[in-house]
């Protein structure tokens, strides 16, 4: 069975079509979804998968943040726990709409395990190994995403305002643990500790074909370089993440 990803893009493209396009936060998740589903397919090729699995991981990269276009619309934020949890939102919408994006039905329950899981801090026990390949797959493509933009999206002149601001003790503690830092329930300016916690989710990749892109794109670098952080401990701090993190990353 041939996945019609031209078809599945344009409905897709048709869908976005009805929020706010001209608001820069809704027109950045349509073009990340879009990113996000040439990394899913980059990911899956450099996996040796078959051609229909190569299709079916590029068709939940496309569809895998489905839910943020109504979730920004109705809260104005992408924050989860100050809104909805974009990935249970997106899986009820495709309950209802994925015959829109393929025909046949062999694939759903995959298709929404996958997007269920790309979000939360660890995937859901039990699912079946197709349904962890490929959900470890999105979670991958997602985050080489989410560095990708924190090159230089994420934070955009705010930089010498986070340059004035201090680690937390607790978001250094994880990292230096080489733990994805766990998101906390509070609205606050960005700051150091979102870079960080940015950078962390190196932690949570699982292919080692993620880890060479990481690595040919020098994400850690490119972003760190960004900021030249004013307080001494910081600074010192801040040498050392690059450190652990390049080198995790090199020993993919």
């Amino acid at each position: 069975m041939n996945i019609d990803i031209e078809k599945a893009k344009k409905e897709f493209l048709k869908y976005t079509e009805k929020f706010d396009l001209s608001e820069e936060h809704i027109k950045r998740k349509q073009q990340h979804s879009l990113r996000v589903m040439q990394k899913s397919k980059r990911i899956s090729e450099l996996l040796k998968l078959t051609q229909e699995e190569i299709e079916l991981a590029t068709l939940i990269g496309l569809l895998h943040d489905i839910a943020r276009f109504e979730q920004y619309t109705k809260f104005e934020t992408f924050n989860d726990l100050l809104s909805i949890d974009h990935a249970d939102y997106g899986v009820e919408i495709l309950n209802k709409d994925i015959r829109k994006y393929i025909k046949q039905d062999k694939y759903d329950e995959i298709i929404k395990k996958a997007i269920k899981n790309h979000n939360k801090y660890a995937i859901e026990e039990g699912l079946t190994e197709s349904q962890l390949l490929f959900a470890k797959i999105i979670r991958d493509a997602d985050k080489l995403d989410i560095l990708y933009e924190a090159v230089d999206m994420f934070w955009k002149d705010t930089e010498k305002e986070i340059e004035e601001t201090t680690i937390y003790e607790n978001v250094y503690e994880q990292f230096m643990q080489n733990k994805t830092v766990k998101t906390e329930k509070r609205k606050e300016k960005d700051n150091v500790n979102k870079v960080i916690s940015t950078i962390a989710l190196i932690f949570d990749i699982n292919f080692k074909e993620s880890f060479e892109i990481i690595k040919k794109e020098d994400y850690i670098n490119k972003i760190l370089n960004r900021f030249d952080f004013k307080d001494k401990d910081t600074k010192t701090k801040i040498e050392q993440i690059r450190k652990i993190a390049n080198e995790y990353v090199e020993k993919g």
